[in-house]
């Protein structure tokens, strides 16, 4: 079946919580209003107010009560409204969420999923359209996934929810409204990155709303002659660079894309494991096309920071002039 990312998230969560009573979700207006990019439409009605809960806005509170649900035996799926919004829960996340596990010696397991519309390109203003996913990768104990497409988005966060340990679900609020077939079965597990499109020239290593904009980059290097293999992580942390060294090492160049700020972020990770595992592979520096280190800009200019096609293919050219 063919569903916009939002409605496959939709489908993904009514699956969870018709296979298991314990799924709750939780959140400012997820309830009667559905979420305000809609989608929770429709699950208040289905599954009443007892599984389907509006909160007040505070996220803080919303997160902390979660924790207590997850304690108990429920698997809490908390809706943060935008991403800018998650930095009141920050502390419960990284204090507790994160930590339960551990301090515990496993005796006690978090199984909460924490969702968070993420990403620039819809025109908000701001602490609406923010990238925090590095400060989440960089929080031992927490799992943090981000699916692209129609099809990762309905199994996975299927997954994040049967999975015992918490999990950060961002989700590309500018895909959104983009559509495209969901299989029957998911074919990947959570923790496993994908190739998008198979190349033979630059490997582009991506996630989330940038995946798009990198296979569009592919489709007009092809026309130009150069062949670009596309990966999408899908997951964060744990990052699975399997696929990633493999297509290295094929290519011996490569270009890594995403939203967030260029100085310590998840491309400086990736560019020290792709450069310690593929060294005598590597014919040219790993080049990243990434947000600039700034906050997100007004809405009117933030094209002028995110990641395009134009600057995707020129770091691709870049590679090129070493020889």
């Amino acid at each position: 079946m063919e569903l916009s990312i939002a409605k496959a998230i939709n489908a993904g969560l009514r699956s969870a919580m018709d296979a298991d009573p314990k799924v709750l979700l939780l959140g400012e207006d997820v309830g009667r209003l559905g979420g305000v990019f809609r989608v929770t439409d429709g699950l208040l009605k289905d599954f009443g107010d007892q599984r389907v809960m509006d909160t007040p806005l505070a996220e803080s509170a919303i997160v902390g009560a979660s924790v207590g649900l997850a304690y108990r035996g429920f698997r809490p799926v908390v809706e943060i409204q935008f991403d800018g919004f998650v930095y009141p829960a920050y502390d419960q996340i990284v204090n507790q969420v994160a930590r339960l596990r551990f301090r515990s010696g496993g005796a006690v397991s978090v199984p909460m999923v924490i969702r968070i519309p993420y990403g620039g390109g819809i025109g908000a203003v701001e602490h609406h359209s923010e990238s925090p996913e590095g400060q989440f990768v960089l929080t031992a104990g927490l799992t943090v996934v981000a699916p692209s497409n129609a099809h990762d988005a309905f199994w996975m966060i299927q997954q994040a929810i049967a999975s015992d340990d918490p999990v950060i679900f961002l989700e590309p609020k500018q895909r959104y409204w983009d559509t495209g077939e969901v299989g029957d079965s998911a074919g990947l597990g959570l923790h496993e990155s994908r190739v998008a499109r198979e190349g033979s020239d630059v490997t582009v290593v991506t996630y989330g709303p940038t995946v798009k904009t990198c296979l569009e980059a592919a489709a007009e290097a092809e026309s130009e002659g150069t062949s670009l293999e596309v990966i999408d992580l899908r997951t964060l942390s744990p990052l699975d660079l399997g696929p990633v060294h493999e297509s290295v090492r094929r290519t011996g160049r490569v270009v890594v894309v995403h939203e967030a700020a260029r100085t310590l972020g998840l491309g400086a990770e990736l560019a020290a494991q792709i450069t310690q595992e593929c060294f005598y592979s590597l014919e040219a520096p790993v080049q990243r096309v990434t947000g600039y280190d700034i906050p997100y800009p007004p809405c009117r200019v933030e094209h002028d920071h995110l990641p395009t096609v134009e600057r995707v293919l020129d770091a691709v050219a870049v590679t090129g002039e070493y020889r």
